[in-house]
């Protein structure tokens, strides 16, 4: 499995990445979990524009989904003619939420245009394990203000952890339990209005890291003001393995080495 990181910014794009998306490959297949705000045109960089097989979001959110509206308009009008639907796996309302804006006159083709047909074949997220081509991915239910799901996915004895969006969580520390790497959210610092059952803090992230015992804890899902020497230094303590923070362009997998951190 190759994971790259194409987008780690929190809440809204940062001037050096998109927010949240990342590109698994495993035997020639495509899977992108999360398509936020600006993900899509960073994403051509890593994968060629209709190469993508299937997509997973893990709550509808803008900045885990918003791009996929311009996916859709991407896949519906290119010169060669509509491409053909591809599986999107999100929680329920997706498919009514996520939609392009073409402006008045548009519902039509919204609803597929002249060949009847829909650029993506929507499907609805429930807990437990399930394949998407060749990985074996788990879905659970994480801590956020609307329905969010944290992932876990499996290829050939690689074990990725992925939070999404979430507040303290045991069901994160379950999912991730022994995961060789846990992509997990750090929006907060200490002393920040860290509300309950919203984000973690780079603190919170490493002890929930240091107990699901994960390989490799890399810190994600990074508010832009703040400040990422500080991010890692409060995390810095609650876990023991190797630790970083993630970048647009992060490599992940059993090829990878680990992140350079500290």
């Amino acid at each position: 499995m190759r994971v790259t990181v194409v987008g780690c910014a929190g809440s809204f794009p940062g001037p050096d990445s998109p927010a949240s998306c990342y590109l698994l490959e495993a035997e020639g297949f495509r899977l992108v979990i999360d398509m936020g705000n600006g993900a899509l045109g960073v994403l051509q960089r890593y994968a060629g524009l209709f190469s993508i097989d299937a997509i997973c979001l893990s709550h509808l959110h803008a900045d885990h989904c918003i791009d996929l509206g311009a996916y859709w308009v991407a896949r519906q009008f290119p010169p060669e003619g509509p491409q053909p639907p591809i599986p999107v796996y999100g929680p329920r309302g997706t498919a009514g939420q996520v939609r392009p804006d073409l402006g008045p006159g548009g519902a039509e083709q919204i609803d597929g245009g002249p060949d009847g047909q829909l650029r993506f074949a929507f499907r609805e997220l429930e807990p437990g394990s399930f394949g998407i081509g060749p990985f074996r991915l788990t879905a659970a239910h994480m801590n956020h203000p609307v329905e969010t799901f944290g992932f876990r996915v499996e290829y050939a004895g690689w074990r990725l952890a992925y939070s999404a969006d979430t507040g303290e969580s045991e069901a994160l520390v379950r999912l991730a339990a022994d995961a060789d790497a846990l992509l997990c959210e750090a929006s907060f610092l200490d002393g920040q209005d860290t509300r309950p059952d919203l984000h973690l803090t780079a603190r919170q992230a490493a002890a929930h890291a240091a107990r699901a015992g994960v390989g490799q804890l890399v810190l994600t899902h990074l508010v832009p003001w703040n400040d990422r020497d500080r991010t890692m230094a409060e995390a810095d303590g609650g876990y023991r393995g190797p630790l970083s923070l993630a970048t647009s362009g992060l490599v992940l997998g059993p090829a990878a080495s680990p992140a350079a951190g500290r």
